[in-house]
């Protein structure tokens, strides 16, 4: 095997793992703002925004994977589980570590949410754009790959997007569909949880 495959699996699955959560978020903003319609409530359209989130801790694990198998930087252990361990680019590798501990909490969380208090689900649940911010430092701080055009293109194309759904959901028309939501969230029958 070539002595920089684990560096390039490293790369690339950080990079897709990025991708990834982003398109996480992104999605689970779309469906929360309701973007696409209110009465849009196909059950593939969250099964989609969940294996996103799923797909995003495998490559993340790759990642971390490859960095700890990669002979050229040495990372042990404890340098990918604790911040500021590492003596490489230790401030940028902390923000990705944090940020997994976030995805981690998110993910977990949302196997369970039906156990849990929903305001707990959704607390930690909003700490994904934390996660999207956090991951976004650590790509273009910590990634060899930052200097390249396509990435630096695609970060602020994201973060555009996010700014997008982040206004429509406070200013805009989606803010009027989560008073209408809610609304009749408090107006249904007790015995109906659906309000059928």
């Amino acid at each position: 095997m070539n002595s920089q495959t684990w560096w390039f699996v490293a790369r690339a699955s950080g990079i897709t793992a990025w991708a990834l959560a982003t398109l996480s978020v992104l999605w689970g903003m779309a469906l929360a703002t309701r973007v696409f319609g209110r009465d849009v409530t196909a059950p593939w359209l969250l099964d989609l925004h969940r294996f996103l989130g799923a797909l995003t801790v495998t490559f993340v694990v790759v990642h971390m994977a490859g960095l700890f198998l990669d002979q050229y930087v040495h990372f042990s252990l404890s340098d990918l589980l604790v911040p500021y361990s590492t003596t490489w680019r230790p401030e940028a590798v902390a923000w990705g570590i944090v940020a997994f501990y976030v995805l981690l909490a998110v993910e977990l969380t949302s196997l369970v949410m039906k156990r849990i208090p929903k305001k707990v689900w959704h607390t930690i649940h909003l700490s994904s754009f934390g996660l999207y911010v956090m991951s976004t430092i650590h790509l273009l701080l910590a990634g060899t790959d930052a200097p390249n055009l396509a990435l630096r293109v695609a970060a602020i194309a994201s973060m555009g997007l996010m700014l997008f759904f982040f206004l429509y959901r406070f200013i805009g028309p989606g803010k009027v569909e989560s008073v209408k939501t809610s609304g009749k969230a408090a107006r249904r029958p007790a015995g109906n949880p659906l309000g059928a």
